[in-house]
């Protein structure tokens, strides 16, 4: 439960504090004040193993060693000169293209998520062709909260409708077909329908997508969904524009989760766990992509924090890390842990509709019952706040939580968390039976 220091300080600041937080945030009321690996502790004392990695940020866990004093030293020497060159950036550079597939072999470094997606979106504008004046996007996509980002995905707010010129495509949501079909008799439909919708469509000039939806609650594709549609839109000139911005770095088991789907993307947006939770976001592309004249332009990759030292410094200490530690195996091989134990949590709780995910990032779908598959958020959010009395943190949207544990979890760690977890499932339950 929040203690009385925490009470104290959530009072306060509540007074100028502007509404509108999180949702976990707001149910959760907590206040945290350290972090150490698996572990954040709260104003009263309290540890809380975090299954959601500050918010799928801290792949290292909190305050990595490395990272701390990679960014303390860089904090003494120099931390913002516009987009010049530092003397870190040759060998992120360099990092980089030892990480990612061989084509993706360009860079440009911003600060958020959001910020990366609006420049992908400037250089498919771009390079669009005369006629291809329009973009694509899947459904229950999200891909940040600013203008750019809102109108690819039909974000409305308020009165104000931002549809813009983008065309939205079927996700493969099988678990809540908008088809009404079942996999995989359904052919893999939605595929399908994206392929006449977007990737055929002359005048389309890119596919914007999360290859594994995450806001949407780890919406996983099944086989075949991309292979279709990639193909499409590589023999039709419509570029793949992958939006990794939750999945890069290793979250799924492999550096990119495109790489794991079979996705060739054209270009690549990364930020959460690139830099452990610091202010970094990468865009990454094929040359012949980021090479044209007309994005070459002076200021096209540039912004006031892009290129910062500071967030060079996180980004290398932690690929660095990454790399050398081999935490990516270590991500696959904690996953198949986490799908075996989380099977056994949706055979024993008819309140789980659906369990899905890859490496460290999965999604639990809580339903009022298995037959009718009404969704049950406020039981999903009495098992997020009732796991947070216990000792677990956990990432809450809607009916969905969120597991997305840092890759350097212990299997003990691991263990723990999901016997909570399972505490938390049980406890909920009865209290509202």
């Amino acid at each position: 439960m929040t203690g009385p220091r925490q009470r104290d300080l959530l009072a306060r600041e509540a007074v100028h504090l502007a509404p509108g937080a999180s949702e976990e945030s707001a149910l959760g009321g907590r206040v945290f004040t350290d972090g150490a690996g698996t572990v954040l502790t709260d104003a009263d004392g309290n540890d809380y193993l975090d299954f959601a990695a500050g918010t799928l940020t801290q792949s290292l866990g909190h305050c990595h060693p490395e990272v701390v004093a990679a960014l303390t030293a860089q904090a003494q020497r120099l931390w913002n000169v516009h987009d010049f060159a530092t003397a870190d950036r040759a060998e992120l550079c360099e990092l980089l293209a030892a990480l990612l597939p061989a084509e993706l072999d360009t860079y440009a470094f911003f600060s958020t998520g959001a910020e990366v997606v609006e420049a992908a979106l400037r250089v498919v504008a771009a390079v669009a062709p005369a006629g291809r004046n329009r973009v694509g996007a899947l459904r229950h996509g999200f891909h940040g909260k600013t203008q750019g980002a809102r109108m690819l995905v039909h974000w409305d707010i308020g009165n104000q409708s931002l549809a813009g010129n983008s065309v939205l495509g079927y996700s493969p949501y099988c678990y809540r077909c908008p088809l009404d079909l079942e996999y995989p008799s359904c052919g893999v439909r939605c595929a399908d329908l994206v392929r006449r919708h977007i990737a055929d469509k002359p005048n389309i000039s890119a596919l914007v997508f999360e290859p594994v939806l995450g806001a949407a609650g780890v919406i996983v594709p099944p086989p075949g969904y991309w292979e279709r549609i990639g193909d499409a839109c590589r023999a039709n000139g419509v570029l793949l524009v992958a939006d990794e911005v939750l999945t890069g770095g290793g979250r799924t088991g492999t550096f990119l989760a495109s790489e794991g789907l079979g996705i060739e993307p054209d270009l690549v947006t990364m930020a959460k766990g690139m830099a452990s939770g610091f202010p970094f976001a990468v865009l990454a592309g094929r040359h012949e992509v980021l090479r044209q004249p007309e994005t070459e332009r002076a200021g096209s990759t540039a912004s006031t924090f892009a290129s910062n030292p500071l967030g060079i410094s996180a980004a290398l200490a932690t690929l660095t890390v990454l790399r050398r530690d081999r935490l990516v195996d270590q991500v696959r091989v904690l996953g198949d842990v986490m799908a075996d134990r989380l099977a056994v949590l949706h055979e024993r709780h008819p309140v789980l509709g659906d369990v899905r995910g890859l490496g460290l990032l999965w999604g639990l779908e809580f339903v009022r019952d298995r037959t009718s598959r009404v969704a049950d958020p406020q039981l999903a959010g009495n098992v997020y706040r009732r796991a947070l009395d216990l000792g677990l943190r956990t990432a809450l949207g809607g009916h969905i939580l969120r597991l997305a544990p840092p890759f350097t979890l212990r299997p003990s760690e691991l263990d723990r968390g999901l016997d909570l977890l399972d505490q938390a499932i049980t406890e909920a339950t009865e209290v509202g039976s």
